[in-house]
């Protein structure tokens, strides 16, 4: 690369930050398109809309309002993957979406949930809308190439058995799309249609087939439901929560980028750079895909930030080593960003192997989770086999070109990793048993195994109307804690209606007497408004309804069964690039000793188990697998040239000792993006970022002291019982030798 293009490049990319950032903190425009202050906030940190709908039906089972709450989840999901949905009382479901301020833009969203059926012109039912899998707008091309608008919709397997027989028999025929009584579309059957899945076409507009998309949506609810409230509510959290939050986060980039600079030298300038235009692309890119963040959020970004550097120390250890072999700068630089290839796209295709089946499996914000830690794995990857390539190649072209400016290589004495197995293990284990033991401690103590949050278990709602107006910190610092002393239990969540004084209480689920007491309790240090009863009598402007958790056992279903199917096909990729199923067992059975290593420490330390622990658990998967992947890349190099090592132990013991400084340096950037956020963070945060915490930790140990330990254990198992096998082999091929000597001896006649 000549001066020249090497000045350019480096002016271009400076540019691009410049702009980058420009964009992400001020934006353009009177609105700041593109800026981070744009970004979809969650109910927590900005509120939005929460609009309640109670069944027509007296009273309604609680399976059908459980599948009523599942599906209309499923709805929201298309609105923000942030939306909850929870029963209130006994026939009354809430949804809350988030980043919004206009309630009948929403209802609009939704569409009004009635009862749908397909009827024949006769009147005949053929199928009701609860056999509608899905129904979307959608755009299409006619004979002349011109845009029309068509409505596809997904009918179940009974669903799709029932319109096959009546499209096959009413070819030519209207089907009507009744809804709530009035026929909304009476599409003409062109042909039968087999598979399930129809468009409905006609004249359409974008709107109005979206319309119609949204009323055969909402029809397929179990339930026929009626809105009687809709309202704007206020953050939960305080813009104190946002700005701690922010402030961890600055402080723990800024200690990222002095630690690789002083290990790493110039590539530690080069990658603090990088990771100053990944943070700017991430949130540019959050505000383009329209990605609502909520404060475990803001930590997941964080945390990404920090796993962003992996990548970097990964291909700038493999520079200074190959440095250290006697190799040019240049060829280091060449053969750096070569070898250390394979480990990033291995650790990072596991991991967006993972967000591809949560999010097509996910609900809510594990399908949200899937989506920042996806966008933010092709970020770190294109900024560092692309940008830092770029940059480094440049510095080398300006001069750069003495080794001294790539830092000297840390010799560490081969460590005894393998031949320490046997206490790894059972410090592995130890550990694991602490979580189990931890819950039945605390089931026989009378607390629950964990502490499960409302967001699992559900609660008391407390909507309370206050002569006076209070503020989001007032709420906080006075109102709270005279709550939190009646209720005796710290967790109480709260929304403030915007328009007036009324104000949404959640806390756990409260019996008579404690209701009693919490009304007299308020009304007593912060008056309550009256109004007349029906009686025409004064009463409070207090109400409690018992609430469900926003996490429902669907939800909770969906999550299990999508993390188990993510890991089957890690375990499966890994399998396929190693081509040994060792590698891949070894690596799962690590990540499952993270995971169990983490909920233990929930079991111990009694952090409230709600939708963060969902986002703890799925961090913890995307990450854990990475210093594995790096590691075994290194054991599947070194056994190209097995024969230079006097034993398989010695090349295990080489390939983790080698691998060290990577494993520790990414660890520490990791570990000190998330400490910070611990430090400064609200209580909510310090929730997320301990748990994140331990499972750096345990990630690091079970890399470094597990995964070739347990490979090698698996490996010689397998050597000898071949070894065992081709001594049997050996010695039955000698035996019939010697047999068949005997017996042509036998027959040789005597003279």
């Amino acid at each position: 690369m000549s001066k020249k293009k090497a000045r350019i490049i480096l002016i271009l990319l400076a540019a691009s930050l410049v702009l980058l950032l420009y964009t992400a903190f001020i934006g353009w425009g009177p609105t700041g398109t593109g800026a981070m202050k744009n970004i979809k906030l969650g109910l927590d940190l900005e509120g939005g809309v929460s609009v309640t709908y109670q069944a027509k039906e007296d009273n309604p089972s609680a399976e059908d309002m459980a599948d009523t709450v599942y599906k209309l989840q499923k709805r929201v999901d298309a609105i923000s993957t942030e939306a909850h949905v929870y029963q209130e009382g006994s026939n009354r479901i809430n949804i809350e979406i988030p980043g919004v301020s206009n309630a009948e833009e929403i209802l609009a969203q939704l569409g009004k949930p009635g009862s749908l059926k397909f009827e024949l012109s006769d009147g005949t039912e053929i199928l009701d809308g609860s056999h509608i899998e899905s129904a979307e707008a959608a755009s299409t091309r006619d004979n002349m190439n011109n845009t029309k608008y068509v409505v596809e919709v997904t009918f179940d397997k009974k669903g799709a058995k029932a319109f096959s027989d009546a499209t096959t028999k009413n070819v030519g025929k209207p089907i009507s799309i009744v809804y709530d009584g009035e026929t909304i579309s009476s599409p003409v059957v062109q042909q039968a249609i087999t598979d399930g899945k129809c468009e409905i076409s006609g004249n359409f507009t974008l709107d109005s087939a979206k319309e119609l998309a949204s009323s055969i949506r909402i029809g397929s609810l179990s339930l026929e439901l009626e809105e009687i409230r809709s309202q704007v509510v206020g953050a939960q959290l305080g813009q104190q929560a946002l700005k701690t939050s922010l402030i961890g986060g600055i402080i723990g980039v800024i200690c990222v980028m002095i630690i690789m600079i002083l290990a790493y030298k110039v590539p530690g300038i080069v990658a603090s750079f990088a990771l100053l235009l990944y943070t700017a692309l991430d949130l540019v890119a959050m505000n383009a895909f329209d990605m609502t963040l909520t404060l475990p959020g803001i930590a997941g970004v964080i945390l990404s930030i920090g796993m962003a550097v992996d990548a970097n120390v990964i291909i700038y250890a493999r520079i200074r080593e190959e440095i250290a072999n006697g190799n040019s700068v240049r060829s280091a630089i060449d053969t750096g960003f070569r070898k250390a290839l394979s480990a990033i796209i291995d650790g990072n295709v596991t991991t967006l192997i993972a967000c591809l089946v949560l999010y097509i499996m996910g609900t809510g914000s594990v399908k949200g989770f899937a989506e920042s830690l996806a966008l933010g794995i092709f970020l770190s990857m294109f900024t560092a086999l692309f940008v830092s390539k770029w940059i480094v190649k440049s510095f080398y072209a300006l001069g750069m070109s003495d080794p001294k400016y790539f830092g000297k290589m840390i010799a560490i004495k081969r460590l005894n990793m393998v031949g320490r197995r046997k206490l790894f293990f059972t410090v592995a284990l130890i550990a694991i048993l602490t979580g189990p033991v931890a819950c039945i401690a605390n089931h026989a103590a009378g607390r629950g195994a964990l502490n499960f949050s409302m967001e699992f278990r559900g609660g008391t709602s407390t909507d309370v109307t206050f002569k006076d107006s209070y503020d989001i910190n007032a709420i906080d610092t006075k109102i709270k804690p005279v709550i939190q002393k009646v209720i005796g239990e710290a967790e109480v969540q709260a929304q403030k209606v915007a328009g007036g004084n009324e104000i949404i209480f959640k806390t756990r689920t409260l019996s008579n007497d404690e209701r009693q007491k919490l009304s007299d309790a308020l009304d007593k240090e912060f008056p309550i408004d009256t109004y007349k009863d029906n009686a025409g009598e004064q009463a409070k402007a207090i109400s409690f309804e018992t609430i469900s958790g926003t996490v429902s056992n669907e939800m909770r279903r969906d999550a299990i069964v999508a993390v188990i199917i993510a890991v089957v096909c890690m375990l499966i990729y890994i399998w396929f690039r190693f081509s040994d199923l060792r590698f891949a067992s070894s690596a799962i059975i690590a990540l499952i000793h993270d995971v169990l290593v983490v909920f233990a420490s929930y079991a111990i330390t009694r952090i409230s188990v709600g939708g963060t622990f969902i986002a703890v658990m799925l961090t913890i998967v995307g990450y854990s697998i990475n210093s594995t992947i790096v590691i075994f890349d290194r054991v599947r190099e070194n056994l190209k040239s097995r024969d230079k090592y006097e034993s398989l132990e010695a090349l295990v013991d080489d390939s983790i000792t080698s691998t060290m400084t990577r494993s520790i340096y990414t660890s520490l950037t990791t570990f000190v993006t998330v400490f910070f956020l611990y430090i400064v963070g609200v209580p909510s945060i310090k929730e997320f970022s301990l748990p994140l915490i331990v499972g750096i930790i345990a990630g690091m140990y079970s890399s470094v002291c597990l995964t070739g330990a347990m490979w090698y254990t698996m490996r010689i198992r397998k050597d000898k019982k071949d070894q065992a096998a081709a001594q049997s082999a050996a010695a039955a091929k000698v035996a019939g030798k010697i047999t068949a000597s005997k017996k042509k001896k036998k027959h040789v006649p005597q003279s």
